[in-house]
């Protein structure tokens, strides 16, 4: 017996202190009880059956209660809070057409050349400044017989050749392989070196750098989340109330990195010296200039590892061609041809959203998608983005880690989606005059009529589309929806007709 278990009989079956009452447990009830009166025995057996009638009921009511816990899961769907798992079939044609790089070829070819110390292919690259400042006494056009520039054979730059030859064998050796696996990884290849614990972000905000989120106010609301990322330097000064000030990292492709290098020092650093930078490459001789900037750099600065890179061109160009395939209606043998495949590339937006996905709990997205309304990027007067995207291919998947994260290919199912919400004003304005109209047709209805308008009534149509409702709550920042609730009539009042609408679209248009 147990040190730890109290005895209730002596070693001989005796019961200590026969007048103490022992308390029984199930199964132990069904066993004879010795009781005083004689009288009572034949409560017993009686007692016993009701016992097992009670444990029956009790069983059976559970699994009742069980089974309308699913009806209920199942009705609900995603806004219920019991975890279901989902089996999605993928098209095997589209997950073949999607798995293959059409650019790899290319990339592979520059790397041998690369890696054998030819730069001739790689064009104007080797008369920039990340050069010069190494020795600016050497003519960089004189070459020797195998093409590796003198430069490069300078005591000074030695070390930093061997370096850059290292990180680009390791991230070409690394680019051939895919891993489902990859997004559990992010942890330890970008968190730990960011902060030197693995503890995941509790909210990220990723701040895309649309046109949109002029006028937003959102600044406050980006700010207050515990980690923020930032795209392609996009600046924030004199934007702070609508995009915020803070930055925790800043989130570039490896372009902004090239022309950084020309400038004294490699400084790329808009948001301050201390704010860690994490890059994708987009091409291999690009890690010329990671070699040189690192060394300069006072914060971190990561490079993305490219089966991470492999994944997210992976799932893009799936969903691509499944868009492809569903509005024309053409063989998916030409999507190369219609999307330019040997340059297709997914954005920066899409993968730094990736990133948080895999290193956040909650994840807020701001500023992602367009409005004729608005400019194309709020910090600069550029009119239109590169056609190597596929923008709505990638909004499609947005809409999938929302709300379907079992449909989206290539990744793992043991990596568990956090939440996320997509905060574009667009979208919240057009489900919001979806609703005002419902609103307004049901108001001019009955004020033609003579009839009295009250909530209960705007309700009445308003609960009609309950999903757009629903959604608009899922979608909208805090801000937004507190003037909803407030001027539609929401929070109980009676509605005030045209001024209320005319408040709203005071508040919306300012």
């Amino acid at each position: 017996m147990s040190k730890n278990t109290p005895k209730t009989e002596e070693d001989n079956g005796s019961d200590p202190d026969p007048t103490k009452t022992k308390p029984y447990t199930w199964p132990s009830l069904a066993k004879p009880m010795k009781l005083p009166h004689p009288q009572k025995r034949s409560v017993r057996p009686l007692f016993s059956i009701l016992l097992l009638i009670v444990f029956a009921a009790t069983v059976s009511f559970r699994a009742v209660l069980r089974r309308a816990d699913v009806n209920l899961s199942l009705s609900l769907g995603a806004w219920s809070p019991q975890k279901k798992t989902h089996v999605f079939n993928f098209n095997s044609t589209l997950l073949k057409y999607a798995s293959v790089d059409i650019s790899e070829p290319r990339a592979k070819r520059e790397t041998e050349q690369l890696l054998d110390g030819n730069f001739a292919s790689q064009g104007r690259y080797r008369t920039f400044a990340t050069w010069r400042r190494f020795d600016t006494h050497q003519d960089l056009r004189a070459r020797s017989s195998n093409s590796v520039p003198v430069l490069l054979r300078s005591p000074r730059f030695y070390r930093y050749w061997l370096q850059f030859r290292t990180v680009l064998h390791d991230w070409a050796r690394k680019k051939t392989s895919f891993d489902p696996e990859i997004m559990s990884d992010l942890i330890r290849s970008v968190k730990l070196p960011l902060t030197n614990n693995s503890k995941r972000y509790s909210s990220c905000a990723v701040v895309g750098n649309s046109g949109i989120l002029l006028k937003s106010e959102y600044g406050k609301l980006i700010d207050s989340h515990e980690f923020v990322v930032r795209l392609n330097n996009a600046r924030t000064t004199g934007f702070e109330r609508n995009v915020g000030s803070k930055t925790s990292v800043s989130f570039v492709n490896s372009n902004i990195l090239h022309f950084c290098a020309r400038r004294n020092e490699c400084f790329c650093h808009p948001y301050g010296v201390d704010v860690p930078i994490v890059m994708y490459i987009c091409q291999p001789v690009h890690f010329v200039d990671y070699t040189v900037c690192n060394s300069t750099h006072k914060a971190a600065l990561i490079v993305t590892d490219p089966r991470f890179d492999v994944l997210c061109g992976r799932i893009v160009k799936y969903y691509s061609l499944k868009r492809f395939a569903e509005e024309t209606g053409k063989s998916l043998d030409d999507w190369g041809v219609v999307r330019d495949g040997a340059n297709f590339h997914y954005s920066s937006g899409m993968q730094a959203v990736m990133l948080a996905l895999g290193v956040c709990d909650k994840v807020s997205v701001f500023g992602f998608g367009k409005s004729s309304l608005a400019k194309h990027h709020y910090h600069s007067n550029q009119k239109a983005e590169l056609g190597l995207h596929d923008y709505e291919a990638e909004y499609a998947f947005y809409q999938d880690v929302i709300e379907r994260p079992w449909k989206i290919p290539f990744i793992s199912s043991k990596f568990k989606f956090p939440p996320m919400r997509e905060l574009e004003e667009h979208k919240c304005w057009k489900f919001l005059f979806h609703v005002l109209a419902l609103y307004y047709q049901s108001y001019t209805e009955h004020i033609r009529h003579g009839h009295i308008v009250d909530n209960v009534l705007m309700d009445k149509y308003i609960t009609y589309n309950l999903f757009i409702k629903v959604r608009f709550f899922h979608l909208c920042p805090a801000q937004v929806v507190m003037v909803y609730p407030d001027s539609c009539g929401l929070s109980g009042r009676q509605m005030n007709g045209s001024f209320q609408f005319s408040n709203l679209g005071t508040h919306l248009f300012i």
